[in-house]
């Protein structure tokens, strides 16, 4: 198989300088943030929130659980490309024959099309939710976040870096204001983390949250 990189223009793009002690270390903070937000899609609310109102605290450790796999395959694919170069699609052109690699890219471009699919819609509701617009045009809307993204990327990787590192601390604010207005049982958290046998809808919403954490299009970013 050829060696050759694909996209070679975005490799090697992003200029870390010659800092020293922590500005250096937020040189590379980059990439964990916008990886970060593949994991606050509407899919993880949804069935967050869903497995909460029903079970309480109940599916905390399928929670945990999902994570840790998350964080292993993310830590995987974030090696593949620092140690090999490659991402992950450029790594399975050079190890699989083409009748494999096909299927994996029919899977691969599945799984971000539903993921893209669930933010759009996702916007929408949140927009219908607080502005009473109807889902129609909050999915129009979602246009201009598509040409925003473009015209931040067109600025320069750290524009784009800046923006969704503000919205991911708008984000983490939110649910550490939410939390204290909550005020969760310790207790009962604790209890929740130990493994249970689920059955009918528990179980069914425990796949969704494992479905909703660990996804594929943030293994083939985090490798790139």
């Amino acid at each position: 198989m050829s060696e050759k990189q694909s996209l070679s223009e975005v490799h090697n793009s992003v200029a870390t300088d010659k800092r020293k002690g922590w500005r250096r270390i937020l040189a590379f903070i980059g990439p964990a943030y916008l990886v970060s937000v593949g994991y606050m899609d509407p899919g993880n609310w949804a069935t967050d929130i869903a497995g909460g109102s029903k079970f309480g605290y109940q599916l905390i450790w399928v929670l945990l659980m999902s994570n840790l796999i998350a964080l292993l395959l993310q830590s995987l694919s974030a090696r593949l490309g620092i140690v090999r170069g490659l991402d992950l699609a450029q790594a399975s052109r050079n190890a699989y024959p083409r009748w494999v690699n096909f299927p994996l890219f029919i899977l691969a471009q599945t799984a971000i099309v539903a993921c893209d699919l669930a933010e759009i819609i996702g916007m929408a509701i949140g927009l219908n939710l607080l502005f009473g617009l109807p889902l129609i045009w909050g999915v129009s809307i979602t246009i201009f976040d598509t040409i925003l993204l473009l015209f931040l990327l067109n600025k320069g990787m750290r524009k784009m870096e800046a923006f969704i590192v503000s919205m991911v601390f708008i984000v983490g604010l939110s649910f550490l204001v939410e939390m204290f207005i909550v005020e969760p049982s310790i207790g009962e958290i604790v209890k929740g983390l130990e493994p249970s046998l689920l059955s009918g809808e528990a179980l069914y919403i425990a796949i969704g949250i494992i479905g909703a954490t660990v996804m594929p299009h943030n293994l083939y970013l985090h490798s790139s």
